[in-house]
């Protein structure tokens, strides 16, 4: 079930924000700049700000402010490794419960992703709308709940440092299809190798950005 409420839209519209870098990494924000930039309560902002502290994608300094933490190739990488782990299982899983709304939604995300045509920000949902109809057609609350920080801190990671974006996007596009067409299939042996793939793919791209900054400096 996709979370709704106006807490779940501030933890939506801040991360997306993070994400994309419309608030830079490094920086001290006020729970009262975040208001303004959501148009949403104090009340329904802090507890945004609860989930994505607990997630790793903001740090909450009481008195202070809210930091937004820069990404690192080595977090990114310690996160992958557990991210391989739990993506495996939830493919299997879902190949085994996935109902039939959640099918149907993986097919016409399968639709949508052999589409094209996405800028940045529309990939970004057609990923995150990935991960979700995934995790919750494993049906387990315990793997959705441990999923969520490791699939945003890695969105944010890749779309921090992509470059190339219509070859990554196309990439990435055909990674997740393959995930999903094997789990229509229920062919738990081929989603699990098609998350390994997404996963080396994710590995390989960390490594890459160590080029760009070295490049930059």
């Amino acid at each position: 079930m996709i979370e709704t409420g106006k807490a779940a839209q501030a933890y939506r519209d801040i991360e997306r924000m993070v994400v994309f870098g419309e608030i830079e990494p490094g920086s001290l924000v006020s729970e009262s700049f975040l208001m303004e930039q959501t148009g949403l309560g104090r009340t329904p902002v802090r507890e945004a700000l609860q989930r994505l502290s607990r997630n790793r994608m903001v740090e909450i300094h009481p008195n202070k402010g809210v930091l937004i933490p820069s990404t690192s190739v080595e977090a990114q990488l310690r996160m992958l490794e557990l991210r391989r782990v739990l993506e495996s299982l939830a493919v299997r899983l879902a190949c085994e419960r996935a109902g039939q709304a959640d099918r149907d939604g993986m097919g016409a995300m399968v639709e949508r992703l052999e589409g094209g045509g996405f800028d940045l920000k529309g990939y970004a949902e057609t990923v995150r709308g990935t991960h979700d109809l995934i995790v919750l057609g494993a049906h387990n609350e315990y793997l959705a709940d441990a999923m969520a920080p490791l699939q945003g801190l890695s969105r944010r990671f890749w779309f921090t440092h992509v470059t190339d974006v219509d070859t990554e996007i196309k990439a990435g596009a055909n990674l997740h299809v393959a995930i999903l067409k094997a789990i229509l299939d229920r062919d738990a042996d081929a989603a699990e190798a098609g998350a390994l793939d997404l996963n080396d793919y994710l590995v390989d791209f960390s490594y890459a950005t160590l080029g760009q900054q070295v490049r930059r400096r």
